[in-house]
């Protein structure tokens, strides 16, 4: 780490901000945090109040924020935003740590993905479930060569009762439900084990008939994005992949992650089933299993876990800060959000037009 400190802002001041800023604050005299921003009046000076940071400057508008010339910018913002704050931010000369999802839309996400590029500037999206142990463990057994040509995955998660509430469910705001909230994790980890190939076709399925419920979520009446969704994805290299996601409904789990492959298959077992709340990916895994034949005996394989980390968070604001002081490049390659985003935007487009569409990336 060079010896300036990196000056950093904060972009958007709700509840996830308050790990980014934590995060920043664990880093000591490697950062230091020059300000923030929020389009509510007062919330940002509150947030850094709150956090005893009265020194801190807070502003109401983003503009006032990025003329302070920094280094790095955390976009906190809700969804349907990201686009708009990101690119003002590299525009600005700042790089980017943009919460998960990417954006709303396709375009969005190509636009900023040429911003970034044309302004030589980093820009990450959040998924810190990347920087869990048994993450890398996944990706270490895929990418061994171990199961052969993989040509099917299954992915997903289901919550039984996990509806969030808030700027989650309003699609002026989130533009998605479950899919961008917690289906671009699922998403990035089997994509991120097998080297992100492109990603072709999606015949889907998506509906909201528990949101839309008070009977199950009590703010029913302005709940307008998906709480469920089921996909066939067609990707590069002749691989199908089956994905599954649901923020409600009558069932213990939406089934395992499967790797299946021409020498082997892998299973990870979701973490959390029966809880109510877990069982989805979004950044904790059960027990791991491998499937093969060894002499000619159908063998089963219990892969032991390694000691799950409490610094997921931590560490990708901590890998961002490190890549933006020794002029490395986005610890998650941006090409690879973009893909993620082009399947949550092909899951939409699908389950709307009710037939498979194809996925098209111009302008990359």
């Amino acid at each position: 780490m060079k010896s300036k400190k990196l000056r950093v802002g904060i972009i958007g001041t709700g509840g996830i901000a308050n790990a980014h800023l934590k995060s920043y604050l664990r880093m000591g005299d490697e950062v230091e945090i020059v300000g923030g921003s929020d389009i509510v009046p007062g919330k940002a000076r509150e947030f850094f109040d709150n956090a005893g940071l009265t020194d801190v400057q807070a502003f109401d508008s983003n503009d006032e924020l990025l003329s302070l010339g920094l280094d790095a910018v955390s976009i906190c913002t809700y969804n349907s935003t990201h686009a708009e704050c990101t690119i003002a931010a590299i525009e600005a000369g700042a790089h980017v740590l943009c919460e998960k999802p990417m954006s709303v839309t396709l375009d969005d996400a190509i636009t900023m993905y040429n911003c970034a590029k044309e302004n030589n500037k980093i820009l990450t999206i959040g998924f810190q479930p990347r920087y869990d142990p048994n993450m890398d463990l996944v990706r270490e057994i895929v990418g061994s060569g171990a199961l052969g040509e993989i040509y099917y995955i299954q992915t997903g998660g289901g919550r039984r009762r996990g509806i969030p509430g808030g700027t989650f469910v309003r699609k002026e705001l989130a533009g998605v439900g479950a899919l961008a909230d917690i289906g671009c994790y699922s998403l990035d980890m089997v994509l991120s084990a097998i080297g992100y190939p492109k990603p072709l076709t999606v015949s889907a399925y998506a509906s909201d008939r528990f949101g839309k419920n008070p009977k199950y979520f009590s703010d029913a009446k302005n709940f307008d994005v998906d709480d469920f969704s089921v996909a066939l994805i067609r990707l590069e290299g002749d691989i199908a992949l089956d994905f599954r996601m649901s923020w409600a409904m009558h069932m213990d789990s939406m089934g395992d992650t499967m790797f299946f492959g021409t020498d082997a298959g892998l299973k990870i077992k979701p973490a959390g089933v029966g809880t109510g709340w877990g069982g989805a990916w979004d950044g904790t895994i059960g027990p791991i299993y491998m499937y093969s034949d060894i002499n000619g005996q159908l063998c089963e394989t219990s892969i032991p876990l390694r000691t799950p980390s409490d610094d997921r968070f931590y560490g990708k604001v901590k890998a961002f800060c490190d890549a933006v002081a020794t002029g490395g490049t986005a610890p998650i390659p941006t090409i690879e959000s973009v893909y993620n985003q082009a399947i949550v935007d092909g899951i939409y487009r699908s389950s709307q037009m009710g037939k498979e569409v194809e996925i098209l990336l111009p302008g990359l």
